[in-house]
């Protein structure tokens, strides 16, 4: 599962030992220190919150390896947007106006140019939010659910992380499911058709075949997490944007996801092999969608399905926290990145 998996227990124990965050503590709800705990951007609050009272926080800023922006962009677009608007300019005043407050207050992010600086976003909109402040964009950390290589994420300084949906802010009723003899069905997808995949993917195999249970909705009465857990494969197509909680409910539930996502960096690849609990499907392939699939052994399809129960982990979000879960992995991606950053670089600048 793991590129290396020796290498990788060796950087996590380092992180364990050494790694200092400091939460910057100016900004006041629910814009700055808040976020959603129980949505499709569920992550920015349960990191947020998390990240507060973690044992890596450190209120000594000199003792720090790198400083947390604590703006929550969901929170954003929930109290500063004006619906249909299309107007982002006071969001993106708002995260200029931060930027521009902390580097008054502190010389932290001079000294660096932001490079030791991290912001955090699940909501779509991240990636264009960071580019209010041009170094943020450039040379901070960003860690984003749509992590799309078309739209400036760069995955040797970004961290892509999963998009978690918590209806109830806790992965109650959505860990487990059957063994592999007991999903009679080979490849499932339920969602709406936005975007550029999902079209071509109904087009193709909506109702075309009972191996392939392609919908845009599901029958009334029929459970969308009960049918994850009779399928073996689960198809995870981008919608508008790249994220989706579809390749961790496949994982927490036992089936192997199966990835339609064009310039899209998976979580934790860095450390993760996709490839080994996982299944890509090209664009073009999609008219051989179930040939592809059958072709896949059943001694393939029990490894990579063992495989995906045993990453797992990686995936989880827990109260309390647990090595090596969510939370930890992506402040795991967050140290290997800050390990490429020399910030005496930017101080002889």
């Amino acid at each position: 599962m793991y590129w290396n998996a020796n290498a990788f227990h060796r950087s996590y124990l380092e992180m364990e030992k050494q790694f200092k965050v400091f939460v910057y503590e100016e900004g006041e709800p629910p814009i700055f220190h808040n976020g959603p705990c129980k949505s499709i951007y569920a992550m920015e609050g349960n990191f947020i919150y998390r990240m507060e009272v973690s044992k890596f926080r450190t209120r000594d800023p000199n003792k720090a390896h790198v400083f947390f922006l604590p703006f929550s962009v969901t929170s954003m677009v929930r109290f500063i947007y004006v619906r249909e608007s299309h107007d982002w300019a006071p969001m993106k005043q708002t995260v200029n106006d931060y930027v521009n407050l902390i580097a008054r207050k502190y010389h932290y992010w001079n000294r660096s140019l932001g490079a030791d600086h991290f912001m955090l976003a699940c909501h779509d909109w991240g990636p264009e939010l960071s580019s209010s402040v041009p170094y943020l964009y450039k040379n901070s950390i960003r860690a984003l659910c749509n992590a799309n290589t078309s739209e400036g994420f760069n995955p040797s300084k970004d961290v892509s992380f999963p998009e978690i949906l918590l209806p109830d802010g806790t992965t109650n009723r959505l860990l487990g499911g059957p063994s592999p003899s007991r999903r009679p069905i080979l490849v499932f997808f339920a969602g709406g058709v936005h975007g550029p995949i999902r079209p071509i993917l109904l087009y193709h195999w909506e109702n075309k075949d009972e191996d392939v249970q392609v919908h845009k909705y599901l029958p009334k009465g029929v459970s969308y997490h009960g049918m994850m857990r009779k399928s073996k494969y689960c198809i995870c197509a981008s919608g508008y944007e790249v994220a989706s909680p579809r390749m961790v409910e496949a994982l927490y539930m036992g089936c192997v996801p199966v990835l339609m996502k064009d310039h899209y960096v998976a979580p934790f690849s860095d450390v993760l092999n996709w490839k080994l609990f996982s299944v890509e499907v090209s664009v073009k392939d999609i008219p051989n969608l179930k040939t592809i699939l059958m072709g896949i052994s059943q001694r393939q399809y029990i490894r990579l399905q063992r495989r995906g129960l045993q990453v797992r982990r990686h995936f989880e979000v827990n109260l309390p926290l647990k090595r090596f879960d969510v939370f930890h992995m992506i402040l795991h991606s967050i140290w290997l990145r800050r390990l490429n950053v020399r910030v005496h670089d930017f101080e002889e600048s």
